[in-house]
Order: C-alpha cells, then sequence, then structure tokens
C-alpha cells in the first residue's frame, strides 16, 4: 500500500494567501498582541514562526517579551490593558508559563473576544454545543488536514491518544460534531494498541517520539501526528514511527511540515475572524 503524505505546510501557505487577499480587500489594520514571558528556547521559535506568519498577511503583531520573574499580578495586569486596546484584536499568551503564575487564571483572563488561541472556556463550551466560536488551533488545523484526504469522518471511527484541554479533548469533540465515533485514549488504557488498530482516523498527541509503532496502525488510517518531540542528536520527529507507518497508513502527517503549520494558519485565521474578517 502507498502511503500518501499530507503536506501541512503546502495547505497552510494557501490559508495564508487567502487570508493576505481578505486582509487587503477588508482595508482595515488588524492587530495581534504576542505575550511571552521567560527564556524558553521552544517558546521562543513558536513564538517567531508565529510573528512571522502574521507579517505575511498584513496582520501587526506586538511582542511582549516579559522576564521570567514576572509576578502574577503583574502579567495579569498587563492582559487587562490589552484588553482594553482597541488596536488589538487578538491576544496571544504563550505557554508555557513560569510555575509561580497560575495559567488557567492568565488564559481565562483574556476577553473572550480576543482569545485567538480558543482555550477560554467559552469557546470550549460552545465547541461542545457545536456553536460558532474561535476554535483551538492545533485541532482545527487538523480538521482541515483530514478534510484534504477526502475522508468521510461520518461513521468513521476516530482514535485520539492523549487526552489535553489544548488537543486532546478539542479534537475529540470536532470529531464528535463531524459524526465520527470517537475513543479517547490515555496512559492507563488498556491494550492500547488493539484499540488503535481499530481506529479509521488515529491522532497521536502524546508528547512522546515514536510512541504510535507500526502494530498499532489499522492498513489503510489516516494518521495525524500532533506531536513534536526532539531527539538528542537535535533533530525532530512526531509521536508516530513515520518509517514504520509507510506502507500501512494510507496517509499521514510528517514531523515536521504537518501540523505545525497548520496550528500557525489558523492562529491568523482565529486573529482575522477576531477583527470581523470573515474568510469563506
Amino acid at each position: 500500500m502507498q502511503t500518501n503524505i499530507i503536506n501541512g505546510k503546502e495547505i497552510a501557505n494557501q490559508l495564508l494567501t487567502t487570508a493576505a487577499e481578505k486582509m487587503a480587500a477588508a482595508g482595515k489594520p488588524v492587530g495581534l498582541a504576542v505575550v511571552i514571558v521567560g527564556e524558553n528556547a521552544a517558546s521562543q521559535v513558536y513564538v517567531r514562526n508565529k510573528v512571522n506568519a502574521c507579517a505575511k498577511t498584513g496582520i501587526s503583531s506586538t511582542r511582549y517579551d516579559l522576564p521570567e520573574t514576572l509576578s502574577e499580578a503583574e502579567l495579569l495586569a498587563q492582559i487587562h490593558a490589552l484588553n482594553a486596546d482597541d488596536s488589538v484584536h487578538g491576544i496571544l499568551v504563550q505557554l508555557p508559563l513560569p510555575k509561580h503564575i497560575d495559567a488557567e487564571k492568565v488564559l481565562e483572563t483574556i476577553a473572550v473576544e480576543k482569545d485567538v488561541d480558543g482555550f477560554h472556556t467559552t469557546h470550549m463550551g460552545r465547541l461542545v454545543a457545536d456553536l460558532p466560536s474561535l476554535r483551538p488551533c492545533t485541532p482545527a488545523g487538523c480538521m482541515l488536514l483530514l478534510q484534504s484526504t477526502g475522508v468521510n469522518l461520518a461513521g468513521a471511527n476516530a482514535v485520539v491518544v492523549g487526552r489535553s484541554h489544548i488537543v486532546g479533548k478539542p479534537m475529540a469533540i470536532m470529531l464528535i460534531n463531524a459524526g465520527a465515533t470517537v475513543t479517547v485514549c490515555n496512559s492507563k488504557t488498556k491494550d492500547l494498541a488493539a484499540v488503535c488498530r481499530n481506529a479509521d482516523v488515529l491522532v497521536a498527541a502524546v508528547g512522546r517520539a515514536n510512541f504510535i509503532t507500526k502494530d498499532m496502525i489499522k492498513p489503510g488510517a489516516i494518521v495525524i501526528d500532533v506531536g513534536i518531540n526532539r531527539l538528542e542528536d537535535g533533530s525532530i520527529t512526531g509521536d508516530v514511527d513515520f518509517a514504520g507507518a509507510q506502507g500501512i497508513a494510507g496517509a499521514i502527517t510528517p514531523v515536521p511540515g504537518g501540523v505545525g503549520p497548520m496550528t500557525i494558519a489558523m492562529l491568523v485565521h482565529n486573529t482575522l475572524s477576531a477583527a470581523d474578517i470573515v474568510l469563506t
């Protein structure tokens, strides 16, 4: 069996091109505030990529690089100021935050209409109810990748490995809303391999390099690899044994070049939506 490689970078670039066209047609300034606390190396890379994507589409992004020693009260005050700033349409607080700061409290402080990450409980509640909202970027991007394969999710068996608030849970809800029969797995799932082998659609979001092996993949399944793991030699790999999946999976996302670019494209999409610029 030939395994189709799902080119997330190409699809994301198409989305960014559309976003730039819509921005130009709208003729209005759109502002994104990106808040980063501390010097986390991975966070610095993610933020740089997000700022670059905004620049490509015409969004004006402003970075707020804050020290690791910043107090929670000082961070909340910064967010309140951005909430009140009419030139800012979207606010993104890069995770993780230092341990002395309550990330949940910070995310809930962002004004709902400016929460372009889609993490606020209001957005999550509307997602569960299948109502319009700003969707969490990574799972929303995954849904577009699935759409690109032409798969009919209605009635499909979907397995999500990982139950985080950022990816796993919203991913499962989006699949449910699309009509799939969904199983959400975690580290305590009994006979995980057997559960995965029943999946027509398998989403790996556990953060463990090559955790999903070829014996866990149903022949012909569509595999979405959300994981980004850095190995000792400095290379990047996903949660799925990509080489082992070749010839078994019907389609798979690579790492890098799969889900990552889509996450950034969906951030741009959400920022324009927050500014009342419709992309579709």
